[in-house]
């Protein structure tokens, strides 16, 4: 089995590409999805929960729908905070890291097979409010869930990190405050979202 990762800006388009990736047969078992809370207002029935909250089973099921979105809710994931999850990887996250140098989701992101670099900046897209959408399938049919994933427009993660190390970014640090976006990158998640025809306001 091979672990296939896309960060999306838009809680929308990721949870398109795991409608996209249920109905092109993968088992939910085999899926994860893990927001920052902070763009958890797309799902209109997601509760806040305080930043300071630690440890698992936060707040209630958010989301709706069928498959892994069914099982949505509230958590928090060491290095992370609190996130809007669901998945595999989720628990590998929430369990298997806590107080590791790496951080619960990097850890677990490498214990998955993930190159640790692009772990680091898969990580720190959560942290600055994307959402991660992880697949574990078979080799042979890696390729055509990576087609699927693609359709909904991931982030480039290359580019992106490019752009947080010409900021002064060097990787992942679970240590690290709460991000809070600047103007800059909220006017851009404003302008792809109406891109995409959502209708959507940061």
């Amino acid at each position: 089995m091979k672990t296939v990762s896309r960060s999306y800006d838009s809680f929308a388009q990721a949870r398109a590409a795991v409608d996209a990736i249920e109905k092109a047969g993968i088992p939910s078992s085999d899926v994860s999805l893990i927001a920052n809370k902070h763009v958890s207002a797309e799902n209109e029935r997601a509760e806040p929960v305080s930043d300071g909250a630690t440890g698992a089973g936060i707040g209630g099921v958010v989301g709706g729908g069928v498959g892994l979105l069914a099982g949505l809710g509230l958590l928090a994931i060491p290095g992370l905070g609190p996130v809007v999850a669901a998945g595999w990887l989720v628990a590998m996250a929430v369990g298997a890291a806590a107080g590791a140098a790496t951080g619960g989701l990097m850890g677990a992101l490498i214990g998955a097979g993930v190159d640790e670099e692009e772990a680091a900046v898969l990580s720190e897209s959560v942290r600055r409010g994307g959402t991660l959408v992880t697949v574990r399938v078979p080799d042979e049919e890696v390729g055509r869930i990576e087609g699927l994933l693609s359709i909904h427009r991931p982030t480039d993660i290359a580019a992106r990190a490019a752009l947080w190390r010409a900021e002064g970014w060097t990787t992942f640090d679970p240590g690290a405050p709460a991000y809070r976006p600047s103007e800059t990158e909220i006017e851009r998640m404003r302008r792809e979202w109406r891109d995409e025809g959502m209708g959507k306001q940061a």
